[in-house]
């Protein structure tokens, strides 16, 4: 099938100014005719809600958290870029839309990076304007701090809090429009299907996490505003409910999966520290400002206390491999770096499984405080989980599963090959390619949802009659009653495994042999388990109690089974895809240095994957991306 992005002509530069000058528009009366569904209530969400209610739009909006203040958006720590250039160092919107493509490794759309970086400004006067707390310089001026694979300082923060205060400023605005009367909120309410008629997304079905009562509702689009799904690697920096089943489900009804094998890895986690953790804990990006990440240079020293070992018997790897760049270096490079010294046998902490970020210059530098004013509340969260004060001695970090670059594949005007189903933020594959650099996923769920489905959403809405379709409609009794037959299979297993054994053995595959290094090999095993443990999923599966109330078992379960199909997409993304690129390693393809080597003449494309009703046999589509801009190259960070 054709895939038209709907990228408009001419300049880099002007498509987006062209684009909402030619976007079509639909008069205030005639806004309060048409009805938008938005699933999630994270930053894409809540922006998205509360600014298209604000238009005249009745929304009706729906979490599974009992607030959508605990919308996953809450962890992020670090910042947000914006190319402001308030340090005067150089920054531009130019400079960050090629930091953003450069760091993707060239394998995301540019016509989308571009409109990120322009909207990027917006989005910092909009939230102060809502009085999101953003650190400040003694003069007042906001503050910024440099983040990976930058060399400008254009994130803007508030100390180690950031997602949490940007989210409390759009849960501000989508609680006027809640109050005013313009959005319908639905909290412990989960999707479980799309409703599609005559091609086009109009409604979802729902479970009541507290009754238990499956519902039908109608819009006149739906936006899916629903996060990534890491958590099909179970140990990860999700929290726990994060998953798949909304654009999983969506997708098997027909729209398209893009890069979903494009995850990222986050360098800068606390290690694992046992096989009862259901989840790691992120320390932020941001520490990499101050702290030097390193590991000792000889094996023999990694059982030493690091003040015993001396400065000239440490390896500072990032400083040594990548000079330009140093402790900033983009993620998944910093993230590959940290496991190769971990192979290498220089790993420190239990297992070996850990490096080193060390702040002792830092502090002798600056002093305590004033790293205490920086990053406190991250430290006082590393000492609760690992009793130690990195005041005192180094973190110990590794790399662990955090953000997904792939999702459904939208056009320019967020929409999905399904007309009507609109994707923003994380649940879509489009503005980073195959590695999100730190502090951009903030930028690119407020940009969605304040500032381009308010002017993309009504290219699709003046097609369409609004209220055209109800609840009445066939598909809907169609859905609800496929919907009640999942939630019965369910409750009818006799097995004896508990959802949560499954989802860790999926995971524990799932990053074994599709995770921050992979091979052909690994990935043709993991496609032959996968489908093994998913047949014993349904055979040996047990979910206590019932279906007619609050049940955290059943929600899981529900998670879990569609994280089975996925994982197996998933892998077959990984193992199409014969070149290592960003996020995505392939050990088979890579330079005599280790570095990953791309392979542009035959993967420049973002493959979108359809549903074929054959979980082994996927239909592959293709986008070709072009760069009229920032012109093909090797990656270098050195």
């Amino acid at each position: 099938m054709p895939l038209d992005s709907k990228i408009p002509s001419g300049p880099m530069a002007l498509k987006w100014s062209k684009h909402k000058q030619d976007s079509k528009l639909i008069n205030p009366k005639n806004k309060r005719k048409y009805t938008v569904i938005v699933v999630g209530s994270g930053l894409a969400g809540a922006s998205a809600a509360a600014s298209l209610s604000e238009l005249g739009y009745k929304v009706k909006c729906f979490c599974f958290q009992d607030s959508p203040r605990r919308a996953h958006s809450i962890a992020a720590q670090g910042g947000i870029n914006a190319a402001k250039n308030y340090q005067n160092d150089g920054d531009s919107v130019h400079r960050l839309f090629y930091d953003t493509v450069k760091g993707g490794d060239f394998r995301a759309r540019e016509a989308n990076v571009h409109r990120l970086a322009e909207e990027s400004v917006n989005i910092i006067d909009q939230c102060v304007a809502q009085g999101v707390p953003f650190a400040r310089e003694y003069g007042g001026a906001l503050a910024n701090r440099s983040f990976g694979g930058a060399q400008v300082s254009r994130t803007f923060y508030a100390r180690g809090q950031t997602g949490q205060q940007l989210l409390l400023g759009a849960y501000s605005a989508l609680n006027k429009e809640i109050a005013r009367g313009g959005v319908e909120m639905h909290t412990r309410c989960e999707m479980l299907e799309l409703v599609v008629v005559d091609g086009h997304a109009k409604g979802i079905i729902t479970r009541d996490l507290v009754t238990g009562k499956v519902e039908a509702h109608a819009g006149d689009t739906v936006l899916l505003c629903t996060g990534g799904y890491g958590n099909v690697f179970y140990l990860s920096t999700n929290a726990m409910g994060c998953n798949v089943t909304a654009t999983w489900r969506a997708h098997k009804k027909g729209a398209f999966f893009a890069n979903p094998c494009y995850t990222q890895i986050h360098p800068t986690c606390i290690p694992v520290s046992g096989e009862y953790q259901s989840k790691l804990t992120l320390m932020s990006e941001s520490l990499r400002n101050d702290g030097r990440v390193w590991v000792p240079k000889n094996a023999a020293d990694c059982g030493k206390p690091a003040h015993q070992i001396a400065e000239q018997d440490r390896d500072y790897y990032l400083e040594r491999k990548y000079p330009s760049f140093g402790n900033l270096a983009p993620r998944d490079i910093s993230s590959r770096a940290a496991k190769e010294a971990c192979d290498d046998g220089r790993g420190v902490g239990p297992g070996g499984r850990g490096v080193y970020l060390d702040f002792a210059e830092a502090i002798q530098l600056f002093g305590r405080n004033t790293i205490a004013e920086r990053y406190g509340n991250l430290f006082d969260m590393y000492e609760r989980i690992t009793g130690e004060s990195a005041y005192e001695r180094p973190m110990r970090i590794y790399p662990a599963v955090h953000y997904t670059m792939g999702g459904l594949w939208v056009d320019y005007n967020l929409m999905s090959n399904l007309p009507g189903l609109h994707v923003l933020g994380e649940a879509n594959f489009s503005d980073h390619g195959a590695n999100r650099l730190g502090a951009s996923a903030l930028m690119q769920g407020l940009a969605d949802g304040y500032f381009v489905i308010p002017t993309t959403v009504a290219n699709y809405l003046v097609t369409q009659t609004p209220g055209g379709v109800t609840t009445d409609h066939p598909e809907f009794k169609k859905a609800l009653e496929g919907s009640a037959s999942q939630i019965r299979r369910l409750l009818d297993g006799k097995g004896r495994r508990s959802v949560d054994s499954f989802h860790r053995e999926l995971g524990l595959l799932v990053w074994d042999k599709c995770g921050m290094e992979r091979d052909k090999a690994g990935l043709e095993e993991a496609l032959r388990r996968i489908p093994e443990l998913r047949e014993e999923f349904w055979q040996n599966v047990v979910v206590p109690g019932s279906g007619d109330a609050a049940n955290p078992e059943l929600e899981k379960a529900g998670r879990v089974a569609d994280f089975m199909e996925f994982a197996e997409l998933l892998c077959q993304d990984a193992l199409h895809r014969e070149e290592s690129c960003g996020g995505h390693f392939r050990s088979e393809h890579q330079y005599p240095d280790g570095e990953a080597k791309r392979d542009d003449e035959n993967f420049c494309y973002a493959a979108a994957w359809e549903y074929t009703g054959d979980l082994a046999k996927p239909i592959l589509n293709k986008e070709q991306l072009t760069f009229e801009e920032v012109h093909l190259q090797v990656r270098s960070y050195k």
